[in-house]
């Protein structure tokens, strides 16, 4: 299980061809409390670095974007319904999405996390 972060703070997780998708704990900070998720449609492609869902809180709204080339195979209906999932458990029940990945060798471009925390800590 390798999890790897984009510049524009949604992490990865992948296992194999599968991979899950969500929102990094700064990225949650930064928005404050979360108050709506629009999710991807089940079964539709996406481009890296294209619009998959939007993210809303108290403050503002935030694009979600795809890390890598994939077909989204599930959505966290549970966020749906608690959208505070993605603050109280970024990195676990408040995933966004899975995706059955399309190209592995996307991942060499993303950020491990020592990477990832160094950028974030001037995001």
């Amino acid at each position: 299980m390798t999890v790897k972060y984009t510049q524009e703070h949604e992490w990865i997780r992948t296992e194999g061809a599968a991979a899950t998708v969500g929102i990094t704990v700064h990225a949650q900070d930064a928005l404050g409390d979360v108050v709506y998720v629009d999710l991807p449609e089940v079964g539709k492609t996406y481009a890296k670095g294209e619009v998959a869902g939007v993210v809303e809180s108290v403050k503002a709204a935030a694009d979600v974007y795809m890390p890598l080339d994939g077909e989204v195979t599930e959505v966290n209906e549970a966020l749906r319904a608690d959208p505070s999932l993605a603050n109280s458990d970024p990195l676990g029940q408040g995933w966004f999405f899975r995706v059955k990945v399309a190209d592995a060798s996307q991942l060499e471009g993303l950020m491990d996390e020592t990477a990832y925390g160094e950028f974030a800590k001037n995001a």
